[in-house]
């Protein structure tokens, strides 16, 4: 039962939530106790468990969430916020990144526990995928991961950079899951088969960092971009190429052919995928069945 928010004056509930969500939008550092406490000496009754309440109504519960919902409701975004207010969502955002992250104080490729680089990488990652390489700003980056631009840039001294850092730190997961994956197979049509079941289920279901794996820098005329990211690709393509010169195919078959069309026919997927039809497992599976057997009647 939710609790009771009515007043001594009999004020309906709903000015209650009103005044809540007033002081959610004027003053979101508030914990629960002092937004109770500011109504009660205004003649409103209303516990802090009853702030709470109304707060998890509207998706505020914390003091992150309102002070993103005050951003969102600005058109000026992050800029609408103090310094003090930007402050705490900064510190929020990485304590809600860190208790996501790996348990027991793991680290991350560069020897460190789960911090502002990775809150970065994530976030860049997500807009990168949404939106690519060209609309994402680093002040949009910046306002994703509820930081200031520069907390990006001690990081990261450009967007170039930052998108190859996202790069290179999806094509390792990628390969590190698909050499699993493989290795758990011993036929050369089953350990492709598992190679691109993880590939396409990571591209339309795994991480942004994954999905960007997924997208191709040549369609929209970053040669020189892409050239720095060329060696990842072509470590990731090379275990492809195993898998491809290890198949019982028919003499003659082009096998850099083969490589080449069945990884464009997967990084595509995540143009058309819909969820709900298909899984990407079941996608995966038939395109390297319908590499193996055609599609004439057997």
């Amino acid at each position: 039962m939710a609790p009771k928010t009515t007043s001594d004056d009999d004020t309906p509930e709903l000015d209650t939530e009103q005044a809540i969500l007033r002081l959610a939008r004027e003053e979101p550092e508030l914990g629960q106790a002092a937004v109770a406490a500011r109504l009660r000496r205004s003649g409103m009754r209303i516990s802090a468990s009853g702030v709470r309440y109304l707060w998890q109504k509207h998706g505020l519960e914390t003091a992150a969430k309102r002070l993103q919902a005050l951003m969102r409701d600005s058109d000026r975004g992050l800029a609408a916020l103090s310094d003090g207010q930007r402050r705490l969502l900064e510190r929020a955002t990485l304590s809600a990144q860190a208790a996501r992250g790996p348990s027991g104080g793991e680290t991350g490729p560069h020897d460190e526990p789960l911090d502002r680089r990775q809150v970065i990488l994530n976030a860049a990652a997500e807009l990168f995928s949404e939106q690519g390489y060209d609309r994402a700003s680093i002040r949009d980056i910046a306002n994703k991961a509820g930081l200031l631009a520069g907390s990006v840039y001690h990081h990261f001294a450009s967007k170039d950079e930052l998108y190859l850092a996202v790069h290179r730190e999806g094509f390792h997961d990628v390969m590190e899951a698909v050499q699993r994956a493989v290795d758990s197979a011993s036929d050369p049509w089953e350990r492709l088969t598992h190679a691109c079941e993880v590939h396409v289920h990571l591209i339309v279901g795994g991480s942004p960092v994954h999905r960007v794996t997924g997208h191709s820098l040549a369609l929209i005329g970053h040669d020189t971009l892409l050239a720095k990211i060329r060696p990842v690709r072509d470590a990731y393509e090379d275990l492809y190429r195993g898998l491809i010169d290890a198949l019982p195919v028919a003499p003659g078959t082009d096998r850099s052919l083969l490589r080449l069309t069945l990884l464009g026919a997967m990084n595509w997927v995540y143009l058309w995928y819909r969820e709900g039809r298909r899984s990407p497992q079941e996608i995966a599976a038939t395109m390297v069945e319908m590499l193996r057997w055609g599609t004439s009647p057997r």
